[in-house]
C-alpha cells in the first residue's frame, strides 16, 4: 500500500503529460496552403512601447475598421501578454499584387481624426508605440539594412540585415509628430512542388512593411479606392498636429515575392540567436563559477572532516583527551526544530512547485514544443504546470513539517497552498489595477482573473492537500544524531556571521554565474522581442541550481563551525540571496533604459 501511494504523484504526473501533450505545437505539423487569389487574411495583434511597457489594442487608435469587427478566441496565455488578436479591412489575396489602395475614405472624403484622436495619435506616436500585425500567423517584421565599412572602402561594404518586430507608428521630426499612413506589404510565398495535373499552392513564409508618411495633398485617390503614390521624394510627410482636427488618408500597397525559405523555417528569422559567443562566454562563465564552489567543498569535505573522522576513529585514550571545537560541539543542536516550522515548510513546499514547473517548461520549450509560433502557449503551460506540480510541493511540505515535529497537518497545507501564491496574487492584483486605469490591453480582465481562482482552488489546493497528506503520512526524515533536550547557548558571532551579511556574500556568485543570461531575458521583455535561447537558458538554470546547492553547504558549514546551530532559516535565505542582486539588476537595468533614453518633446 505505500509502495502505490508512493507512486501515486508520478503517476498522476504522467498522465498529466500524455493527457497534455496533444496542445503543445510543433513547428512544420500545420501549414496552411494557399490558392492563387485566396484571401490571406491580415489580423491586428496590439501596439507595444518600450518606454511605457503598456500594450492597448489596436482599436485604441482611430484606425480604418472592417464593417465587423471579430477578435479572435485566446488562450490563457495569449491574454496573460496582453495580445487581442482582431481583424483588420486590409483585403490581401494570395500572389495578387495591389500598387495602392485607400484602406478607409473616400476620394473626395478622407478621413478626420477630431482633435481628441489627435492628440491620443500624437501622444502613442511621441512614446515609441509599435503596431504589431499577423498573416497566417507569422508576424510582421520591418526590415533594416545596416551598413559596415570596415576596410574604408565603399566597395566593400558588408551590408547586415535585421528585423524589427511590427512597425513604428510614426517619428518626430523638430518637435512635429508624423504618422506612418502608408504600409507597403512585402510578403514572400514558398510554391510547393505537386504533380503536373494538380493547381499549384502556396505557402507564406515571410511577412515585411515598409511603413511610409505621406500628406493628403500628394495622395491621388480615384472613385474605386485606388491611389497613385506620389515619385521619388517630392512628397512630404504626414503631419499630425494635436491642437487641430486632422485630415489624411490610410492606404496600403501589396507585393509578393517567392522564396525558397520552406514553411517549416520561416521563423528561423524572428528565432535566430544573435551573439552566440557572448552566450557561450556566459555558460565558461558560470562553469568556472561552480568549479571555484566545488573546490571549495572539497577542501572543506576532504580534508577537514576526513581529518576529524580520522581522529575519532583513533583509540579511546587518544580520543579522551582531545577537546572538541566547532561544529562537533553542536552536534546534539543541529537538528533542532527551527521556529516556525510551518512557514518554512510551506515556502519550501512552494519552491519545489516552483522548481518542477520551471525544470518541465524550459526542458520543454528546449525541445522546441514551446515555439512562439503558439502564442501564449508558455505562459499557459506554467500556468498550468505550477497547478498540477502542486501534489510534489504539498509532499515536500508535509513530510518536512512532520520532521520538524509539526502536528496540525491540515493547517500546513492550507498554508503551503496559499502562502506564496496568495502573496503573488495579491501584488499581481494591486498591479493590475494601475494598468485598468491606463485603459491598457494588458490589463488581465475580470474574468480571467476568476478562471485563474478557480485554477488556484479548484486545481492547485486539492492537489497540495493530496500530496501533504501522503506526505505528512510518510516516515520523517532520520536525524543521526539525538537531539539534546537543553539547548545549548550561542557565542556572540563575528560580524561577518550576520544573517544579512551572509546572505548578501553568498548571493554573488550564483548571480554571477547567470547574469549575462538574465540581460538577454530582460532586454527581450523590454523590447517585445522573442526569446527563444532555451538550451542556454537550461544549461544556465542546471549550473545556478547547482552553485545555490554549493553556497548553502559552505555557508551551513562556516555558520556551524561558529557554533551557532539556527541554520534552518538562514540556509533557506542564503540559497536564495541571489534573487536580492536580481532584484537589484532589475532597478539597475530600468534606470539605465530610461536615463539613457532620448527625450522627446
Amino acid at each position: 500500500m505505500a509502495a502505490a501511494m508512493d507512486w501515486l504523484p508520478w503517476s498522476l504526473l504522467l498522465l498529466f503529460l500524455t493527457w497534455d501533450t496533444s496542445a503543445f505545437y510543433v513547428p512544420g505539423v500545420a501549414p496552411i496552403n494557399f490558392h492563387q487569389n485566396d484571401p490571406v487574411e491580415i489580423k491586428a495583434v496590439k501596439l507595444t512601447s518600450s518606454r511605457t511597457q503598456l500594450p492597448y489594442e489596436y482599436y485604441s487608435l482611430p484606425f480604418c475598421q472592417p464593417s465587423t469587427i471579430t477578435y479572435k478566441a485566446e488562450n490563457l496565455g495569449e491574454v496573460l501578454r496582453g495580445d487581442r488578436i482582431v481583424n483588420t479591412p486590409f483585403q490581401v489575396l494570395m500572389n495578387s499584387e495591389k500598387k495602392c489602395e485607400v484602406l478607409c475614405g473616400k476620394s473626395n472624403k478622407p478621413m478626420t481624426l477630431s482633435v481628441k484622436e489627435s492628440r491620443l495619435v500624437a501622444e502613442r506616436i511621441s512614446e515609441d508605440y509599435y503596431v504589431h500585425l499577423i498573416a497566417d500567423n507569422l508576424p510582421v517584421a520591418t526590415r533594416l539594412e545596416l551598413y559596415s565599412n570596415r576596410d574604408g572602402d565603399d566597395k566593400k561594404k558588408e551590408k547586415d540585415v535585421q528585423f524589427e518586430h511590427g512597425y513604428r507608428l510614426g517619428f518626430t521630426d523638430v518637435n512635429k509628430i508624423y504618422l506612418h499612413n502608408h504600409l507597403s506589404f512585402i510578403l514572400y510565398y514558398h510554391r510547393e512542388d505537386l504533380e503536373e495535373d494538380q493547381e499549384h499552392t502556396y505557402r507564406v513564409v515571410r511577412f515585411e512593411v515598409i511603413p511610409q508618411s505621406i500628406r493628403l495633398e500628394d495622395l491621388k485617390a480615384d472613385e474605386k479606392s485606388s491611389c497613385t503614390l506620389p515619385e521619388g521624394t517630392n512628397s512630404s510627410p504626414q503631419e499630425i498636429d494635436p491642437t487641430k482636427e486632422n485630415q489624411l488618408y490610410f492606404t496600403y500597397s501589396v507585393h509578393w515575392e517567392e522564396s525558397d525559405i520552406k514553411w517549416a523555417s520561416r521563423w528561423d528569422t524572428y528565432l535566430t540567436m544573435s551573439d552566440v559567443q557572448i552566450h557561450w562566454f556566459s555558460i565558461i562563465n558560470s562553469v568556472v563559477v561552480v568549479f571555484f564552489l566545488s573546490g571549495i567543498l572539497s577542501m572543506i569535505i576532504i580534508r577537514t572532516l576526513r581529518k576529524d573522522i580520522a581522529n575519532y576513529n583513533k583509540e579511546d585514550d587518544i580520543e579522551d583527551t582531545m577537546e572538541e571545537s566547532g561544529w562537533k560541539l553542536v552536534h546534539g543542536d543541529v537538528f533542532r526544530p527551527p521556529q516556525y516550522p510551518m512557514i518554512l515548510s510551506s515556502l519550501l513546499g512552494s519552491g519545489i512547485q516552483l522548481f518542477c514547473m520551471i525544470l518541465i517548461v524550459i526542458f520543454v520549450a528546449m525541445l522546441g514544443m514551446l515555439s512562439p509560433s503558439s502564442r501564449g502557449a508558455l505562459m499557459t503551460t506554467a500556468c498550468f504546470l505550477f497547478m498540477f506540480m502542486g501534489v510534489f510541493g504539498g509532499f515536500s511540505a508535509g513530510r518536512l513539517y512532520r520532521t520538524l515535529k509539526g502536528h496540525r497537518w491540515k493547517k500546513g497545507a492550507f498554508c503551503t497552498a496559499t502562502l506564496y501564491p496568495g502573496v503573488v496574487f495579491g501584488i499581481c492584483f494591486i498591479l493590475n489595477c494601475f494598468i485598468w486605469g491606463k485603459h491598457s490591453s494588458g490589463a488581465v480582465p475580470f474574468p480571467t482573473m476568476v478562471a485563474l481562482l478557480c485554477m488556484w482552488f479548484g486545481i492547485s489546493l486539492p492537489l497540495v492537500y493530496l500530496g501533504y497528506y501522503f506526505g505528512f503520512r510518510k516516515q520523517p526524515y532520520d536525524n543521526p544524531v539525538r537531539t539534546n533536550q537543553i539547548p545549548r547557548q550561542i557565542p556572540e558571532q563575528r560580524w561577518y556571521m550576520n544573517r544579512f551579511v551572509g546572505i548578501l556574500m553568498a548571493g554573488i556568485l550564483p548571480f554571477g554565474a547567470m547574469f549575462i543570461e538574465l540581460f538577454f531575458i530582460f532586454s527581450a521583455i523590454w523590447e517585445n522581442q522573442f526569446y527563444y535561447l532555451f538550451g542556454f537558458l537550461f544549461l544556465v538554470f542546471i549550473i545556478l541550481v547547482v552553485s545555490c546547492s554549493q553556497i548553502s553547504i559552505v555557508m551551513v558549514y562556516f555558520q556551524l563551525c561558529a557554533e551557532d546551530y539556527r541554520w534552518w532559516w538562514r540556509n533557506f535565505l542564503v540559497s536564495g540571496g541571489s534573487a536580492f542582486y536580481v532584484l537589484v539588476y532589475a532597478i539597475f537595468y530600468f534606470v539605465n533604459k530610461e536615463w539613457g533614453r532620448p527625450k522627446q518633446f
